[in-house]
């Protein structure tokens, strides 16, 4: 399923608009804690639904891989539960992925389908809240410097506080070591 024409370089302009209004530059981390309350959306950690909600018991001690971030809706008001029991980098991408789905004013839907009580999944607005996320994250500036080699990626997981898997999805989808590839040949 392909993004629709346009959406990557709105999504790139809406980041960098993001980022500047925290005041953070191409190669500074983006605390989506910090993001979430400039966008007043609540977060809570799982662990702190436990006490009130058998599911999230569940999710936390047998199941901890099944469930990584939801939105959760009540008018238009929205707050992000997620997994903290996911190690930080993957809590970032996470809750930025949750909100990205807010800042893209995804509308909200059900969950699970009534009927099968299977996961309702809309693949282009997954896919949407991925690309900001990844926006948010790792800036396609960020992935050029490391693809020139000013970061190494171990040195900009660490600066950014992402996972390698989110740093490596970021220099696939920007293409950055193919840009800098093509510039040094050309």
């Amino acid at each position: 399923m392909e993004l629709r024409r346009g959406f990557k370089a709105e999504a790139a302009a809406l980041a960098a608009e993001i980022r500047g209004e925290l005041g953070l530059g191409p190669y500074d981390r983006l605390d989506p804690r910090t993001l979430a309350r400039h966008l007043d959306i609540p977060i809570t950690p799982l662990s702190d639904l436990v006490k009130s909600c058998e599911g999230a018991l569940y999710l936390r001690s047998v199941e901890p891989k099944a469930f990584s971030a939801v939105t959760v809706f009540d008018g238009p008001r929205r707050m992000i539960a997620y997994n903290d029991a996911h190690s930080l980098p993957r809590q970032s991408s996470d809750i930025s992925h949750e909100l990205g789905h807010g800042l893209l004013l995804h509308e909200p839907s059900p969950a699970l389908d009534r009927i099968t009580g299977c996961r309702i999944w809309n693949p282009v607005i997954e896919k949407e809240a991925d690309w900001l996320a990844g926006e948010l994250l790792v800036t396609a500036s960020m992935a050029l410097a490391v693809a020139r080699g000013q970061f190494s990626p171990a040195e900009a997981q660490a600066r950014l506080g992402v996972s390698e898997q989110m740093l490596r999805w970021r220099l696939n989808m920007t293409g950055a070591y193919k840009r800098v590839q093509r510039a040094r040949a050309g």
